[in-house]
């Protein structure tokens, strides 16, 4: 009997930055996914409301009609998020590789959950031009790993990828000749995630 998979939604229980950094990776990942044709969100909806949550936290001051907006904004998108993971759920619950495909993790079956360790790097090389080979420790309960990338020095993060194993990840289409700062962390536990790794950085060839 083939393994069924939940979708989690651990995502509802984000700081309010990390909702808008899983927003923007499940809006990324359903950008043409051919598995999820239909979904009750679109990638395009996502952008927008997404939009409107991190424009409401940037505009918030302390004062308690801000911080209801941001509320307001960030259950918007977690309603789009939460129908769009039942979506996913239904087409793909026999594949986790079709639910990681839609920017999502699957839910755990271990019930005691406890904050995760700090992945560290224990290898970044270039595989083949324009591939990059991350290598990370192992950590206990992890659900997955999210990877992000930055090619200015850190001041900002695009999001390369969540992957189910820690050993052997590859990163594609990197731009040759550029310097690439990358990150990562563990996704589950009882806080969604681990602290990010100390970042490494590389030319590519």
């Amino acid at each position: 009997m083939r393994k069924r998979y939940k979708v989690s939604r651990v995502f509802t229980t984000y700081s309010n930055g990390d909702v808008a950094d899983a927003a923007d990776l499940h809006e990324s990942k359903m950008e043409g996914n051919p598995v999820f044709p239909a979904p009750p969100f679109k990638p395009a909806d996502i952008t927008t409301q997404n939009q409107t949550l991190r424009d409401k936290m940037i505009a918030a001051t302390g004062d308690p009609q801000d911080t209801a907006a941001v509320n307001t904004a960030r259950e918007v998108v977690l309603d789009s998020m939460r129908a769009n993971a039942s979506y996913v759920e239904t087409l793909a619950s026999q594949s986790l590789e079709n639910i990681l495909s839609a920017g999502f993790i699957a839910a755990s079956t271990n019930h005691a959950q406890s904050p995760l360790d700090q992945p560290v790097i224990l290898e970044l090389s270039n595989l083949q031009p324009t591939q990059l080979l991350l290598r990370l420790t192992t950590i206990v309960n992890a659900r997955a790993f999210q990877v992000q990338t930055s090619v200015d020095g850190g001041k900002t993060w695009q999001e390369a990828g969540i992957y189910t194993q820690a050993r052997r990840i590859v990163l594609e289409d990197m731009v040759s000749a550029t310097t690439v700062i990358v990150r990562a962390r563990a996704v589950g536990g009882s806080t969604g995630y681990s602290p990010w790794c100390n970042s490494g950085s590389i030319v590519v060839t």
